[in-house]
């Protein structure tokens, strides 16, 4: 082999390298990106941000436009130098340039590129998008022939390969992103609770935030005028159920404006009121209702109220805004709130807790990590873990937590005491 052939293949080993580099530094810009950065560029208009995006929907394509570009590379290279190498030393040329092309090209056409893009994948993959596009287009007809290959080769296997991540895969990244929002500080850990939250409402159902009919307030149509006025003023709340003949029979909802107006209409004659007239029709909702469906309802209708039935029309509770709001931003309490305290910690950390209490404001007070798949509340925790009406001073041990019926109504369990596993109570 002259020297001139010789320099022309180093420099064609060394253009080949590069270009598998930039191939692996391309697989692994695509891949770490963040699609919700680009997301917010190609929304300004950035073109490159767009391009990305369009290659992480389609990453099979590309990748396989990858693995095309670095095998030819990688083979070109391998044989131009075992071709230099044998002419130089014989046949234990081809052993050298095995060993020797297999630590570079692994060490500057795989690693050292990968391991620089992860030091910022965004800025590669932005800068590297128009040589995304050119090497689509030289390598789109070998590509698809050979995507076409594999999935018919995996389908006569019975695989079946579904494109693009699914709902509840995108719904886990968005919540790992959550995760990774920066920062320990309260207001940090707020604004990830929030995150967390706005992405149950489509888990949550209305009955884990609802108020339980027995602690709901309505009053009875058939008393005297004056005295459900009477009723009215002294509620906290704005919107009141107004129920005819037994509770469970809700004939409308009374709007304490509305009661006002009508009061000042007939000049504080309350005996010409017709109190059931001025109620608005109830609004019924399935306690199947999921909290964002719940949240769109209420904005199509403009109402803040709803009743929760069962699926035999039974009434179960009732959901407001308010509550669906509070389970985004925590607790809301203005001026005429009557505050319900729930929960007495003592001084050796052992919490005193109402068994109305739900599961999903305790862990998310105190952190604690119950399960509230099967029950909503805290006593009622206790009965589908134990299948039985617990006795005053029995106690069970249940996901670490040490809990002691300290108070029961009947069949219902109305104050438990919670020890906490040491680790939360040291926090």
């Amino acid at each position: 082999m002259t020297l001139f052939p010789a320099i022309l293949s180093v420099l064609a080993i060394l253009f080949f390298i590069l270009l598998a580099a930039l191939g692996s530094a391309s697989e692994a810009a695509v891949l770490a990106a963040s699609r919700v950065r680009l997301y917010h560029l190609a929304k300004k208009g950035d073109t490159n941000a767009s391009s990305i995006l369009k290659l992480q929907a389609k990453i099979g394509e590309f990748i396989s436009s990858i693995i095309l570009l670095n095998t030819w590379s990688i083979t070109i290279v391998t044989a131009l130098a075992t071709g230099i190498l044998t002419h130089l030393f014989g046949t234990a040329g081809a052993v050298y340039a095995a060993l020797g092309m297999g630590a570079v090209i692994t060490i500057y056409a795989e690693v050292l590129p990968k391991m620089y893009v992860y030091t910022c994948p965004d800025q590669v993959a932005l800068s590297f998008a128009p040589f995304f596009k050119l090497l689509l287009m030289v390598m789109s007809p070998l590509t698809k022939a050979i995507n076409f290959m594999a999935q018919e080769s995996l389908h006569l296997m019975g695989i079946k390969i579904k494109q693009g991540l699914s709902e509840a895969a995108s719904a886990e990244e968005l919540r790992g992103a959550i995760e990774l929002h920066t920062g320990s500080s309260g207001e940090a850990e707020y604004e990830r609770a929030m995150l967390r939250s706005i992405l149950d409402l489509t888990t949550v159902d209305v009955t884990e935030i609802m108020r339980h009919r027995k602690t709901m307030f309505m009053i009875n149509i058939e008393e005297p005028n004056q005295e459900l006025i009477k009723q009215v003023l002294k509620a906290p709340y704005t919107r009141i159920p107004v129920w005819k003949g037994n509770p469970e029979n809700i004939v409308g909802v009374l709007h304490a404006k509305d009661l006002l107006r009508a009061v000042q209409v007939h000049k504080g004659n309350l005996e010409e009121l017709d109190i059931e007239k001025i109620a608005t029709p109830p609004w019924f909702v399935p306690e199947t209702t999921t909290l964002f469906s719940q949240l769109a309802a209420f904005r199509q209708r403009r109402e803040h109220f709803a009743l929760v039935i069962d699926e035999y029309g039974d009434l179960q509770g009732m959901v407001t805004l308010e509550d669906i709001l509070e389970e985004i931003v925590g607790e809301i309490v203005d001026e005429h709130d009557v505050e319900i305290p729930g929960v007495r910690i003592t001084s050796d950390g052992v919490y005193v807790i109402d068994g109305t209490l739900t599961l999903r404001d305790l862990n998310r007070l105190y952190g604690w990590d119950l399960p509230d798949e099967h029950a909503t509340t805290l006593a009622g925790l206790v009965l589908h873990e134990t299948r039985e009406i617990p006795e005053i001073g029995q106690s069970f041990m249940m996901y670490g937590f040490r809990i002691d019926i300290l108070r029961r109504h009947r069949h219902q369990i109305t104050q438990l005491r919670v020890t906490p596993p040491p680790q939360d109570k040291e926090s």
